[in-house]
């Protein structure tokens, strides 16, 4: 596993041991980055279930101003603090070993870009699409790993609508934007 791109390029990043975390393959991340474009550079992203950290290494490397790593998992979490070491980047990146639904509750930031990765098939994308919608500046984005046969919700309470489901095989990406607010004529 390594950075693909940017200042670090070619990188190499450690992994959690064991089958708890499953990595992005490097498709997948190429995809997620080009679906953000040139929408990278000195915005704040959010890792959410951070795993090894790649996402928020990658977004740092392409020109991040911050990252933070969110995931309650003791051994990602001293993973992630290795990788953020190795690629030079502790001044731009936060590291919180925290469950994302209190983390997500309880803190005050905001992001103008989040990937969420939860494990699959364990009911936690939606709960946490919905809290981290609640945290997102204005034209936030939004980027869902999941199961390519899993059915993400059209829009969430915060306001950001489903725009694209991008499908690689048995993975899948979905990309939410905020909505766009209608006046009382229906002019956007």
């Amino acid at each position: 596993m390594r950075i693909i791109a940017g200042e670090r390029r070619g990188k190499v990043l450690l992994s959690p041991e064991g089958t708890d975390v499953r990595p992005t393959t490097n498709m997948v991340k190429e995809s997620v980055f080009n679906i953000l474009q040139f929408g990278i550079e000195g915005r704040r992203f959010l890792d959410l279930f951070a795993g090894s950290g790649q996402m928020g290494l990658e977004a740092l490397s392409r020109g991040a101003r911050e990252a933070v790593f969110v995931d309650s998992s003791r051994d990602s979490i001293r993973v992630i603090e290795k990788n953020i070491a190795a690629a030079g980047f502790k001044d731009r990146a936060k590291v919180v070993g925290a469950d994302f639904a209190g983390y997500l509750r309880a803190g005050r930031e905001t992001f103008d870009i989040a990937f969420i990765d939860p494990p699959y098939r364990d009911g936690l994308m939606e709960r946490a699409l919905e809290l981290a919608a609640m945290r997102m500046a204005p034209g936030g984005v939004i980027l869902c790993e999941h199961g390519s046969r899993e059915e993400l919700p059209e829009s969430t309470a915060g306001g950001f609508v489903k725009r694209k489901v991008y499908r690689y095989g048995k993975t899948a990406v979905t990309a939410y934007r905020a909505g766009e607010r209608e006046d009382k004529d229906g002019d956007t």
